[in-house]
């Protein structure tokens, strides 16, 4: 077996509960933050087919971050809809608005997301069928960040 582990079907990958762990560090003022909790992947109806019609799978994040010593609540959601392949999602915001594209057929992919003069630059792997990992670097006028998130499958 290779560095990553290939992903034929993404949404079935990704189903289910995972314990987040994450660190952000800002490369300029050299300040770290960390976030732990937990994201739930579980089924998005599709709206045009109506209740108990799944469409993709509904990320939802919630935890705490630790910025500078100060513990904050922290959450976001996410949604994963169908991509050209199994191995492939299409990710959106919350609102619809496209995020980026996602393909684990190799165990590992790059994406990029615009955002107004910043950059995000993220970098999937998947260890195994119980770990992934993403690596988003945002570079802009006014940020160089670095966040790296391990995923761990719960039980």
């Amino acid at each position: 077996m290779g560095e990553f582990w290939p992903v034929t079907d993404v949404l079935a990958h990704l189903g289910g509960s995972w314990r987040v762990e994450r660190s952000v560090r800002d490369l300029v003022s050299g300040a770290e933050g960390r976030f732990t909790g937990t994201t739930v992947f579980g089924p998005l109806e599709d709206p045009l087919e109506g209740p108990g019609a799944p469409h993709g799978l509904l990320h939802q994040e919630s935890g705490t971050f630790v910025w500078q010593g100060t513990p904050r609540p922290a959450e976001r959601t996410l949604r994963f809809l169908p991509g050209p392949s199994p191995a492939a999602a299409l990710v959106q915001f919350s609102d619809g608005r496209p995020f980026h594209d996602l393909d684990l057929s190799t165990g590992r992919y790059v994406a990029d997301h615009p955002c107004a003069a910043d950059l995000y630059r993220g970098e999937f792997t998947v260890r195994d069928e119980n770990h992934w990992r993403t690596v988003w670097r945002v570079g802009g006028p006014a940020k160089d960040l670095v966040l790296t998130t391990d995923y761990t499958r719960l039980p």
